[in-house]
C-alpha cells in the first residue's frame, strides 16, 4: 500500500498510508493530512489513488506551491516510488509499495530470501549506523533505528537510507547537488548498501557501517 514519510530537516513526523481514493493535505484540521505551518496552506493538495498503487497529487492553489523533486507542479501528476515531495520546510518521501495490510485484505504470497527471513549473517539481523567522517562531528556514529530516516540539507542535497526486510537501501531525495555512493551518483531508484560505503553529500562524507546485534 502507498504510503508518505514526512520529514522536516531529516527527523521523521508523520507516516501515512495512502488508503481511500482521496486524501487532502493542509494546515485546516478538517484535512486528512494536517501539517501545522503557516508555510503551509489551509487546503494545500491532495493525493487521489487510482487503481491499486497508481497515485497522483494536484495542489489547490496554495501559496507557497508544492514541489517533486525541487521542481513545483503546475498540474496534476502522477507520483513515482521515492518522489521527494516538498510543502515548505516538510519532505514528504512516498513509497510505493509498504508492508501495511488494511483489515480484511487479502495477504500475498510471495517467495522470501534467506536474508528477508533475518537469518545469521544477512543484513537484515545487523543494526546500522552512519559515521560522520567531516565536520566538526567527525568520528560521530549516528545509528539508522527508523523504516526511512533522511540526511542532507533541504535544497542541497538530501537521501533517504530506507531498512527493508533484506536490508538497508539509499535514494536521493531532492537538492541541487548530486549524492554519490563510493564515488557514483545516486539517483531515485533505491541502491542496496553494504559494510563500509561511502557517501558522499554536497563534500559531507559518511561511512554507512553495519554490526552484529
Amino acid at each position: 500500500m502507498p504510503q508518505l514519510i514526512a520529514s522536516v530537516e531529516g527527523v521523521k513526523v508523520k507516516q501515512i498510508y495512502l488508503e481511500h481514493d482521496r486524501t487532502t493535505l493542509g494546515r485546516k484540521h478538517h484535512n486528512d493530512i494536517v501539517l501545522d505551518s503557516l508555510v503551509v496552506s489551509g487546503d494545500h493538495c491532495v493525493f487521489e489513488m487510482h487503481g491499486i498503487a497508481d497515485v497522483t497529487i494536484e495542489d489547490l492553489g496554495s501559496t507557497n506551491g508544492t514541489y517533486i523533486n525541487g521542481q513545483m507542479i503546475k498540474s496534476r501528476q502522477r507520483l513515482q516510488d521515492q518522489d521527494c515531495i516538498t510543502i515548505g520546510n516538510f519532505n514528504l518521501q512516498f513509497l510505493a509499495r509498504s508492508e501495511h495490510q488494511p483489515a480484511g485484505s487479502p495477504q500475498e504470497t510471495t517467495a522470501m530470501s534467506l536474508s528477508s527471513l533475518g537469518f545469521p549473517g544477512t543484513s537484515a539481523v545487523l543494526q546500522a549506523s552512519l559515521k560522520l567522517l567531516s565536520g566538526t562531528s567527525s568520528g560521530l556514529e549516528v545509528p539508522l533505528v527508523k523504516a526511512v530516516t533522511t540526511f542532507g540539507q533541504p535544497g542541497i542535497s538530501v537521501v533517504a537510507i530506507s531498512h527493508r526486510r533484506d536490508g538497508y537501501y539509499v535514494a536521493r531525495m531532492g537538492g541541487k547537488t548530486l549524492p554519490t555512493l563510493n564515488g557514483k551518483p545516486i539517483g531515485q531508484d533505491a541502491i542496496a548498501l553494504a559494510h563500509n560505503d561511502m557517501l558522499n553529500m554536497a563534500g559531507n562524507e559518511m561511512e554507512f557501517l553495519l554490526k552484529g546485534r
